[in-house]
């Protein structure tokens, strides 16, 4: 048995066409292109090719780019000003402050600074709390490209059993929010959970973002699972270049499992794809108008 792979770049560009057909629809009732604005602080340079990667796609969708740069020395009370110009932007849609921030910076209180209903990070407060209670709102980016790579496999998730390893506000938690709105009956475990091997084979769905390089292993895996490995986790490769594996082990995970994700090439991809697609849903429901991706 050889499990099959979930070609997220695939299902990724799939996601980038269809929010360029919905953005150019919008738009034209608009009266403009849609816009996303992305903020970037300092110079890290992982940061600066993602910001890179999310201008070039957001372009290639139809929707306008506002990249704003600002050096490593800017001040909390500058960013804020930076961030309130935008909410006030009644042509930006969108707006994203690319973290991690320089230090001294509070994340949070930046965070809680954008209007919520242009967050398409989906990290406010008023939006994770929307997030809870079901209702319609802007979700994280990378949970929600986790269900619909689940999805992919398991069109249905009602009643399967979901098994999410890792408990951070930013991937675990919304994760398990979103199968439950989906009905899985969900586990939500970590690195501390007793017998963690014995929980994740109970799952018809493995999520694995602990954060520890291969810590999932082969026989931690139901036979047949759909394993959604959201691990980022740089090693030394024999040759002495660096590489990429995620949180399973993934050749033994393979020899078991119905479906993966691969890293890179599973998760990571979908990041910006559901960017894309929470910033045509951001211009919808500012303007009391039906989100298209949501029934």
């Amino acid at each position: 048995m050889s499990a099959t792979i979930i070609d997220g770049k695939s299902i990724a560009k799939s996601i980038d066409q269809d929010v360029a057909h919905k953005a150019k629809a919008l738009g034209e009732r608009l009266g403009r292109k849609l816009g996303l604005a992305v903020v970037l602080v300092g110079d890290d340079k992982a940061s600066a090719v993602y910001v890179r990667n999310k201008a070039r796609r957001t372009e290639a969708a139809g929707m306008r780019s506002l990249e704003i740069r600002l050096p490593a020395s800017t001040s909390q009370a500058e960013l804020l000003a930076r961030v309130a110009v935008l909410n006030a932007d009644e042509a930006v849609d969108g707006i994203l402050v690319q973290l991690p921030l320089p230090a001294p910076i509070d994340a949070q209180a930046v965070i809680a600074a954008i209007d919520p209903a242009k967050d398409v990070d989906g990290f406010h407060p008023e939006n994770v709390g929307r997030l809870s209670l079901g209702l319609p709102g802007l979700v994280p980016c990378t949970p929600l490209g986790c269900v619909i790579l689940a999805k992919t496999v398991r069109p249905s998730l009602a009643g399967a059993e979901v098994v999410i390893v890792g408990r951070s506000n930013i991937v675990g938690k919304p994760v398990a929010l979103l199968m439950l709105r989906d009905d899985a009956t969900v586990t939500l475990a970590h690195s501390k959970t007793r017998d963690l091997p014995a929980i994740c084979r109970r799952a018809d769905v493995l999520v694995a973002a602990v954060g520890r390089r291969e810590m999932i292993r082969g026989d931690w895996i139901k036979p047949g699972a759909t394993v959604i490995d959201v691990g980022i986790n740089q090693i030394a490769g024999a040759d002495g270049k660096n590489r990429l594996v995620g949180d399973v082990a993934f050749a033994e995970a393979k020899a078991v499992a119905g479906a993966i994700t691969p890293v890179p090439g599973g998760v990571g991809p979908m990041t910006i794809a559901c960017l894309l697609r929470n910033t045509v849903t951001a211009a919808a429901l500012r303007r009391a108008l039906p989100d298209p991706y949501r029934s």
